[in-house]
């Protein structure tokens, strides 16, 4: 909305200052700081009111040190996050950009389905919360939606670049890339010209079935969003691992976008260049304001939790703004804290299963899933754990950015 009132205002009076607003970095820059301020100054208060209301978490008896100290600490505080983010986007992104819309959608939705088995936890005292098959309902709806619209909307375009020019002919930026066109393309890390076209799927059939690209296209989109939220959800175990994680994910996911929606960076780095796509680095700032803000009253010992409205939250904007800026197959690399997270349940839960069958005693490979938990079994404090899974995340981040120029 600022944005809008201070384009007004340079057309009409040409104040001093007022064209800042059209510069990205001045308004990401802004959004940031807007969130942070919002999330520390605001989040004390909320948390307050959660106090007050009574909106404290139960803990389960797993046998963990420090585990009964954490009863009654106030959860649902991922309100805190998804306020902190969509203040600033409301305030300093262009809403008419349908990258920016898909998001806020992205986020009231999986907010609601996160908030409704949070509060079905607490005031229905339900541990088990909202059931399990409605959550994929939720998470099916939503990725269907994103799919559909990265699909078929025509704002939804790419221009690739073209490496065919006259010698000692002069070139302009904008006469380096095609014309827009509406794309499956996405990119592949480590391959030549790190570039997959989802049409490859079912053209190899017939030429003629690329029209039926979105059979695949949507069912892959509403798998990776529900992946990377379930995925957030495992994490979110000990004080600061979900948020700071995912902050680190998240500016990753923001350096994308910028290079992608930047005729001179997508030049040099010889990439697809995404138009509009630059308007998500407001929305990449709000949000890891929010989780940096959030993370100040998360770390150990946390005075409140995300619960699964924020955990839920988080995972789905990580895999919708991953699918935006098109670097969807790089979330094994990006999101590997979420993926071993997932992979530990997966495994813990399919081989006790699988010896009880066969011996009659189901056994574990790790002493208790998700992965961190059985780092805190072996005796290691959470502080430790969350620290260095920061690191390894900050790790995979530089490596996924990498894979920019390795082709």
């Amino acid at each position: 909305m600022l944005y809008y009132l201070f384009e007004f205002i340079e057309q009409k009076f040409q104040f001093p200052g007022a064209t800042l607003f059209q510069f990205l970095s001045f308004r990401a820059s802004f959004a940031i700081i807007i969130s942070l301020l919002f999330s520390l100054i605001y989040g004390r208060r909320i948390i307050q009111i959660l106090k007050a209301k009574q909106i404290g978490e139960s803990i389960r008896d797993l046998g963990l040190d420090g585990q009964k100290e954490k009863a009654g600490t106030p959860t649902m505080g991922g309100v805190i996050i998804i306020l902190g983010t969509l203040i600033p986007v409301f305030l300093l992104a262009k809403l008419e950009n349908i990258y920016i819309i898909i998001l806020i959608i992205s986020t009231l939705t999986m907010g609601s389905i996160g908030l409704v088995d949070d509060y079905i936890k607490i005031f229905k005292k339900d541990k088990e919360g909202l059931k399990g098959k409605f959550k994929l309902i939720g998470q099916i709806f939503l990725g269907g939606f994103v799919g559909a619209v990265l699909y078929f909307h025509p704002e939804v375009t790419v221009k690739e670049e073209i490496r065919i020019f006259e010698s000692g002919k002069t070139t302009k930026i904008e006469e380096v890339f095609n014309q827009e066109k509406k794309s499956t393309l996405t990119t592949i890390p480590l391959i030549r010209d790190n570039a997959f076209d989802y049409s490859d799927l079912v053209t190899w059939i017939s030429p003629s079935m690329k029209i039926y690209t979105w059979v695949v296209f949507i069912p892959i989109v509403i798998f990776i969003l529900t992946a990377v939220s379930n995925g957030a959800n495992l994490t979110d175990g000990i004080d600061g691992l979900a948020a700071g994680s995912s902050a680190i994910m998240v500016l990753a996911l923001g350096l994308f976008a910028w290079v992608s929606g930047n005729l001179i960076f997508s030049d040099y780095l010889n990439i697809m260049y995404i138009p509009n796509v630059g308007e998500v680095v407001i929305f990449v700032a709000a949000f890891s304001g929010a989780l940096i803000g959030f993370l100040w009253f998360n770390t150990y010992p946390a005075t409140v939790f995300m619960g699964d409205t924020g955990s839920l939250t988080i995972g789905a904007i990580i895999a919708v703004i991953a699918l935006i800026v098109r670097k969807e197959l790089l979330i094994p690399l990006l999101c590997g804290v979420f993926l071993v997270e997932n992979l530990s349940v997966i495994l813990q839960v399919g081989y006790f299963k699988y010896t009880k069958r066969k011996r009659g005693v189901g056994k574990r490979i790790f002493k208790m899933s998700p992965l961190h938990h059985h780092y805190q079994k072996m005796g290691y404090h959470e502080s430790k754990i969350v620290a260095r899974f920061w690191i390894i995340g900050i790790i995979l981040a530089v490596l996924s950015i990498v894979t920019l120029k390795i082709r």
